[in-house]
C-alpha cells in the first residue's frame, strides 16, 4: 500500500478545504474533549484519554458510541457496537459465551477493555441496557493505562445519577424465545439536591439458534452522586453481572477444511455449563482547583469468578472423515481479584505565548488470579457430526478431581506525565513517558505430587509517546506520532527465569478534518505497529515444552483507516468507515516468514444511515440500515517452520456482509422500537484455532415497548 500517496492526498484535501471552513461558532473548554462522535453529533466529551485533550489535538484516532445510536439502532452487545467503528472487530467466540475483540492485529483482551476506567473482565457477555456510551481510543494508550496491547482501548460508560426524578421501564421480546425485562430510575435523595442516584436493572433469558443451547443473565448497575461543594463531586459505582449459558464449541472443521452441517446443530452436552459473574465498585472524587487545576482520584474493586464445564473442543485433526468424534470433558475453575488506586492532575497554563496543558498521574493496581484445573477425560463418548444430536443417550455428567491450582498476583505501579504544547500558530507537539514498576508471581501446586514451583520476576518497562500536530485552521489537523507499549509474557526462559516484557512500537500519522461548518467529519490514518521481540517456543537443545520460551519472533502490522461522519441536519446522520490491516511474521525460529497472523481480516467496512421524522404524517417515526463488511480471513493452524512435514493448515473464512434494519416510534411517553438483524441471512463463522467453530446468528428479529416517566 501506498502510503506516501495516501498522506499526499489527505494533505491536498486540507489545503483545498482551507478556503471554504469557517471558525468554530465557539470553542469549548479545554478540560472537555470534544471526539468525534459515530452518531455525527460534536457535542461529546470523554475522558478516556485523561488529559481533556481536544479531539482535534490528539494524535490518534477517536470514536465515541453515544446513547442515542445504542437506542436508536437497539444495540444488543458488543458484536453490534463494532459494526459502527472501522478497524476493531470480533475476532472470534469461543464457546459461544464472550465476544473476543481484535484492532489493528492486536488482541483487544481483558487489558485492554475498561468500564467506567477500571479494567473489566470481557470473558463473559457484557450487557448494554446500563452503557451511556461506549469510547473507542485507537492506537496505543500505553501512557494514559499501562499495559495494554498497541490496537487500541474499549471504554464502556455506564448511565450516571441525574437530579432530576425520571427514568424508563421496558419489555423487549425477540427470536427464540428470548425476553427481557429493565428498568432504569434516577432522581435526587433530598431537598437540597446534593445527592442523586440512579439504578439500572435488566433480566434476560432465551434460547439460541442452536439447539439445546439456553442462557440466562441479570445484571443490575447501582450509582451515588455526592455533589461535596461547588468544586467538589464524589461518584460512587457498583456494578454486577451474572450469566450461565450451555457451552456450545462447535463443530465442522475436519482435516482442516469445514464442512456443511445444520446451522442449528449441536454437538456439545446439554448438562454442559458455563457460568460467570463479575463485580465491580468504584469512587471517584473530583475537585476543580481552579480554572486551571483539576484533581481527580480513583479507587475501584473488581472481582470475576467463572466455571466451565462442557466437552472439550473438536480439534480439526480428532474428528474423523466420516464424522466420528470420540469427545473428551473438560472443567475449570478461574476466580480474580483485582484493585486500583489512581491519581490525576491536569493543568493549564503559559510561558509566555506558548500555551501547556499538563497531564501528571499515579496509579497501582494489584491483580490475583486463581485457576483451578481438572483431570480431564480423554474418552467420554463418540458421536458423528453429520447425525442429529440426541441428548437422551448422552453418558450423565462425569464427576472431576482437580489436577493443579495456579495462583497469579501481579502488582503493577506506575507513574506517567504528558505535555501538549502549543505554539502561537498551526504547531503542538504531545509529548509523555510512563514508567512502570511490576512484580509478579506465579505458583503451581499439583494435587497429585503435592508440590509447589514458583516462578517471580520483576520489570521496569518505559512507555514514551511524542506527537508533531500541525493545524493550518481549528478545522483541519495533520499528525504523526511515534509511541511504545508492553506486553507482559508468561513461561520462562531456558535458565528457568521468567521472561521480560515484550515492547511494541507504533507509528502513527494522519488527517481530521470538519467540513461544512462541521457538518461533515473526515479522518484518514495509517499506522505501523512492529513487535520486534515476541515470545515464542525456545527450540535450544531440542526443547518441544512451550512453556520455555525466547524472545525470538517479530511481527508488523501496516494498517489503513478512513472515517466519515455526515450530519446535515437534526434527521439525518450517516458513518461510513473503511480498513485496511496486514500482520505478518517478519521473524520467527517457529513460524513461516511472511506469514499473515490468524482471525484478522484484511478489509472491513461499514455503513450506518439513520433518519429520524420530525414532521409530517411520519412524524416521531425513525428507521435505519447498519450495514457490515468482513473481509476474507484465516483460522487454523499456522504453518510451523522448523517442522518436517509439517501437518497444520490454515482455515480460510470467505467474507461476509451483514446489514440490520431499525425502526422506532414514539407516542407521548411510549416508544415502540422493532429490529431485524442479519437479513440477508448471511452464513459465515466466528473460529477459534482449528476448532471451536461457531456461526453467525441467522435472521432474527426483536421487538421492544418501553415508558418513559
Amino acid at each position: 500500500m501506498n502510503y506516501k500517496l495516501i498522506l499526499s492526498l489527505s494533505t491536498l484535501l486540507a489545503t483545498s478545504a482551507f478556503a471554504q471552513t469557517t471558525e468554530q461558532d465557539s470553542i469549548k473548554k479545554i478540560k472537555e474533549l470534544n471526539e468525534i462522535v459515530i452518531d455525527g453529533s460534536r457535542e461529546t466529551t470523554s475522558k478516556i484519554s485523561k488529559n481533556g485533550i481536544s479531539e482535534m489535538d490528539l494524535p490518534q484516532a477517536v470514536s465515541i458510541l453515544s446513547y442515542k445510536t445504542i437506542e436508536q439502532q437497539q444495540i444488543a452487545n458488543l458484536t453490534d457496537v463494532l459494526k459502527n467503528a472501522n478497524g476493531i472487530y470480533i475476532m472470534g467466540n469461543t464457546g459461544g459465551y464472550q465476544e473476543e475483540i481484535a484492532s489493528r492485529g492486536s488482541s483487544i483482551s481483558s487489558t485492554n477493555t475498561f468500564k467506567n476506567g477500571i479494567r473489566f473482565f470481557n470473558g463473559m457477555k457484557i450487557e448494554m441496557s446500563g452503557v451511556d456510551k461506549i469510547e473507542i481510543l485507537k492506537g496505543n494508550s500505553a501512557i494514559e493505562y499501562g499495559n495494554v496491547a498497541p490496537g487500541g482501548v474499549l471504554n464502556i460508560v455506564t448511565k450516571k445519577p441525574k437530579f432530576n426524578f425520571g427514568g424508563n421501564v421496558g419489555l423487549t421480546y425477540g427470536s427464540f424465545n428470548t425476553f427481557k425485562p429493565q428498568f432504569d430510575i434516577y432522581g435526587a435523595l433530598n431537598k437540597s439536591k446534593t445527592i442523586a442516584f440512579r439504578l439500572n436493572s435488566s433480566y434476560q433469558k432465551g434460547n439460541s439458534f442452536r439447539k439445546y443451547v439456553n442462557s440466562e443473565n441479570i445484571y443490575v448497575n447501582p450509582s451515588l452522586l455526592f455533589k461535596l461543594s461547588e468544586k467538589s463531586t464524589l461518584l460512587v459505582e457498583g456494578d454486577y453481572s451474572k450469566n450461565s449459558t450451555v457451552p456450545d464449541f462447535g463443530t465442522g472443521i475436519i482435516n482442516y477444511e469445514i464442512v456443511e452441517i445444520p446451522r442449528d446443530r449441536f454437538t456439545g452436552v446439554s448438562w454442559g455449563r458455563y457460568n460467570a459473574q463479575q463485580s465491580l465498585v468504584s469512587a471517584k472524587y473530583n475537585l476543580q482547583i481552579s480554572n486551571n487545576w483539576n484533581l481527580s482520584a480513583l479507587v475501584g474493586y473488581r472481582n470475576y469468578a467463572t466455571e466451565l464445564f462442557a466437552n472439550t473442543r473438536p480439534a480439526s485433526t480428532s474428528i474423523k472423515p466420516n464424522g466420528d468424534w470420540s469427545r473428551g470433558i473438560q472443567k475449570s475453575q478461574i476466580g480474580d481479584n483485582y484493585t486500583i488506586q489512581q491519581v490525576d492532575a491536569n493543568a493549564q497554563f503559559s510561558t509566555g505565548k506558548i500555551k501547556h496543558q499538563v497531564l501528571i498521574g499515579a496509579d497501582a493496581e494489584q491483580f490475583e488470579t486463581k485457576t483451578t484445573a481438572f483431570n480431564n477425560i480423554t474418552n467420554y463418548d463418540q458421536i458423528n457430526i453429520f447425525e442429529e444430536y440426541n441428548s437422551s443417550v448422552e453418558t450423565a455428567e462425569p464427576s472431576l478431581t482437580e489436577n493443579t491450582k495456579t495462583t497469579n498476583t501481579v502488582n503493577r505501579y506506575g507513574i506517567y506525565a504528558q505535555n501538549l504544547i502549543s505554539f502561537p500558530k498551526y504547531f503542538k507537539i504531545l509529548i509523555g513517558a510512563r514508567y512502570n514498576a511490576i512484580s509478579s508471581k506465579s505458583n503451581v501446586y499439583s494435587y497429585k505430587a503435592d508440590t509447589n514451583t514458583l516462578t517471580e520476576t520483576n520489570d521496569n518497562p518505559i512507555s514514551p509517546k511524542v506527537g508533531l500536530i500541525f493545524q493550518p485552521t481549528k478545522n483541519h489537523t495533520i499528525f504523526t506520532s511515534y509511541s511504545n507499549s508492553f506486553s507482559l509474557n508468561t513461561g520462562i526462559d531456558v535458565n528457568g527465569n521468567a521472561l521480560k516484557a515484550s515492547v511494541i512500537n507504533q507509528y502513527e500519522a494522519g488527517i481530521k478534518n470538519r467540513l461544512f461548518d462541521g457538518k461533515l467529519q473526515a479522518n484518514a490514518t495509517v499506522y505501523q505497529i512492529t513487535n520486534s521481540n515476541l515470545a515464542q517456543t525456545s527450540l535450544a537443545n531440542g526443547n518441544t515444552n512451550s512453556n520455555i520460551k525466547e524472545l525470538a519472533g517479530e511481527t508488523n502490522s501496516k494498517g489503513l483507516e478512513l472515517d466519515l461522519v455526515y450530519k446535515p441536519n437534526t434527521n439525518l446522520s450517516v458513518l461510513l468507515g473503511y480498513s485496511f490491516n496486514e500482520t505478518k511474521f517478519t521473524k520467527s525460529n517457529i513460524y513461516v516468514i511472511g506469514s499473515e497472523l490468524r482471525y484478522n481480516p484484511k478489509n472491513t467496512a461499514n455503513l450506518s444511515i439513520n433518519y429520524e421524522f420530525t414532521e409530517g404524517a411520519l412524524q416521531n417515526f425513525n428507521i435505519g440500515l447498519i450495514s457490515q463488511y468482513f473481509g476474507k480471513r484465516y483460522a487454523g493452524r499456522s504453518t510451523r517452520l522448523t517442522v518436517a512435514n509439517d501437518s497444520y493448515q490454515l482455515i480460510a473464512l470467505n467474507e461476509y456482509y451483514v446489514l440490520d434494519i431499525v425502526a422506532g416510534y414514539s407516542y407521548k411517553k411510549w416508544k415502540l422500537n422493532a429490529k431485524v438483524a442479519n437479513v440477508l441471512n448471511q452464513n459465515n463463522y466466528n473460529v477459534h484455532d482449528d476448532n471451536s467453530l461457531n456461526p453467525i446468528t441467522p435472521t432474527n428479529f426483536t421487538l421492544q415497548l418501553g415508558f418513559t416517566f
